[in-house]
């Protein structure tokens, strides 16, 4: 098989470069590579290397995602140095075509290509397939997408949901508002759920129990949880699991996305056993009146870890992105 019977997909964060070769016609991801993005002086160079790593002169054309906004031709990423403009990389390289996406779009047209044994049950019933999926997940900051169906597939959602306002439910939750409140101004969800929202939330309970916060990373405060070794860290991760189930319920909600959750990203699967033991399930079903309909839709965690890399090679051939 030649070389142009395959394009390039990526999967562009931060730190990281995850590049695949597909097959015309497949979204099956091959020859992948993980690639730290501080090695290259720009995308250009990345591309050249994987392409010499997995023995392929040129390839047809790609899909990359990004983690940064995508408005014209020209991209910034968010926490690297890499700047490119698209209609110039792709005259390069001699690509027929070459789309760039958000990663979190991504992230939700993979979602209906992970396989069964990498979504994790959580909670609920059959849901109904022939309705929206919300897709969201904490990660660097709380993604939120998601999927409308059509005759053929799918339609990604862009939003920015995770920027909703955060909206307390009790005293407690008022409290924490109260603080993050004098510390951000306005407190989106995203400050809670997320990294560095974990440590946030942690910092905001030990003030509401006038007690000490030593720990000062979100993965210390994971691991003492999830070790049982610090009381206030095992509070705060349970809470912050509730406060996600009571956003992902609004977002059901809000879209009508009873075909089902899909709770992607790299911070859950690290704690997975915790999180299924955790009040998250309270806090996405209390809705009132409209609990029936939250007890009816089903709850994953994507444990899948290429999901980006699945949705940048469904949207090569998706006319709706």
């Amino acid at each position: 098989m030649t070389a142009t019977h395959y394009s390039l997909v990526g999967d562009i964060g931060g730190t990281n470069a995850r590049f695949a070769l597909v097959e015309k016609g497949s979204v099956q991801p091959g020859a992948i590579e993980i690639l730290p993005c501080g090695e290259y002086t720009n995308l250009d160079d990345a591309v050249r290397d994987y392409l010499a790593r997995v023995g392929v002169s040129e390839v047809d054309g790609a899909c990359l995602a990004v983690a940064s906004p995508v408005r014209g031709t020209q991209v910034r990423m968010t926490n690297n140095h890499w700047r490119f403009d698209i209609e110039e990389v792709r005259a390069q390289f001699g690509w027929s075509r070459f789309k760039v996406i958000n990663d979190f779009t991504a992230m939700a047209l993979g979602v209906p290509h992970v396989p069964d044994e990498h979504l994790v049950p959580v909670c609920g019933g059959p849901g109904d397939s022939r309705r929206p999926r919300l897709v969201m997940g904490p990660g660097t900051g709380l993604g939120v997408s998601g999927l409308v169906p059509i005759e053929h597939g799918w339609v990604p959602l862009m939003t920015e949901g995770g920027h909703v306002d955060f909206a307390p439910t009790d005293d407690t939750e008022m409290a924490v508002l109260r603080i993050l409140k004098a510390r951000f101004g306005r407190v989106s969800v995203e400050r809670i759920l997320c990294g560095q929202g974990l440590l946030n939330l942690y910092q905001a309970h030990a003030e509401i129990q006038g007690v000490a916060a030593p720990l000062d990373a979100p993965e210390k405060i994971t691991a003492a949880a999830v070790e049982n070794t610090d009381s206030l860290a095992r509070h705060t991760l349970r809470h912050f699991c509730e406060i996600l189930g009571r956003v992902a319920g609004n977002g059901v909600l809000t879209l009508g996305s009873i075909g089902g959750v899909y709770l992607c990203g790299g911070i859950l699967p690290r704690f997975l056993d915790f999180f299924l033991e955790s009040p998250f399930r309270n806090g996405f079903e209390d809705k009132g009146r409209m609990r029936p309909l939250l007890e009816f839709t089903p709850v994953y965690v994507v444990t899948e870890p290429y999901t980006g890399l699945l949705g940048a090679a469904e949207a090569l051939g998706n006319p709706e992105v």
